[in-house]
């Protein structure tokens, strides 16, 4: 176990609400040395809404390779460091996992404090089996897309999606022609903020409603496994067809 000081905080930050921040991250943001932040201004206007004043400096996907190298080696000579991105908990879907990774390698601490992250009150209010499930993130836009969502086919836990407004409709249309259109999902959005919306039904229900209804704000949705016996059942098949050509 590491003994060493911590030189490098995560900090969840509000997905939404600015009450959701912990009194242990202000506590933390006001204390370290300099804050990380993959969008400055973003950043900017929620230290000034929680009365902090603490150097800022730009961390994103752009510039975290250039910048890893230089970051640990100030934090070698006892700078300490926050690391936030835009909203929710650093590395989930955004910029981080390479400067811990790093920090980690050159024998220095890293703490990650508890708080928010979008999908977990998705998974939770979706109604969908939540004691195993599977976080995907984002989908690849185009090269990929279609194996991935292909590999995912008779995954039997609860899967969770990152998705954009814009992508919603392929992204349902996609599940519904891979998983069945009766496959149970949920989308949530603008989690935590004023017009906060869980959606849940059926794929073809969900795409029925968001054809009627446009799409604005970060979105999260859930898409229940596949049923265990339908798992079994294609297993079978292909244990069978395997069989025929030996």
């Amino acid at each position: 176990m590491s003994e060493s000081p911590i030189s490098l905080f995560l900090v969840p930050t509000p997905i939404g609400n600015l009450k959701d921040i912990t009194l242990r991250a202000i506590e933390t943001l006001k204390s370290v040395d300099v804050i990380l932040a993959e969008d400055t201004r973003t950043t900017g206007i929620l230290l000034k809404h929680l009365e902090i004043s603490r150097p800022l400096q730009s961390y994103h996907i752009f510039n975290e390779h250039k910048a890893v190298e230089k970051l640990v080696d100030r934090m070698k000579n006892g700078e300490v460091f926050a690391l936030v991105s835009d909203a929710g908990t650093p590395a989930i879907s955004d910029p981080g996992f390479l400067l811990v990774r790093e920090v980690l390698a050159s024998g220095l601490d890293v703490q990650c404090l508890p708080g928010p992250t979008a999908f977990v009150p998705a998974l939770v209010n979706s109604g969908l089996p939540n004691d195993r499930f599977v976080f995907e993130g984002f989908l690849p836009h185009k090269k990929g897309r279609k194996t991935r969502i292909d590999s995912l086919m008779l995954e039997t836990r609860t899967m969770i999606f990152y998705e954009s407004p814009h992508r919603l409709m392929k992204t349902l249309e996609q599940f519904a022609e891979a998983f069945g259109e009766e496959r149970q999902a949920c989308v949530s959005r603008e989690l935590t903020k004023l017009h906060e919306e869980n959606v849940r039904g059926t794929l073809k229900e969900l795409i029925e409603y968001y054809q009627n209804n446009p799409l604005k704000g970060e979105i999260v949705l859930i898409l229940a496994g596949a049923n265990e016996k339908l798992k079994e059942k294609d297993q079978e098949k292909e244990w069978k067809k395997e069989k025929k050509y030996k």
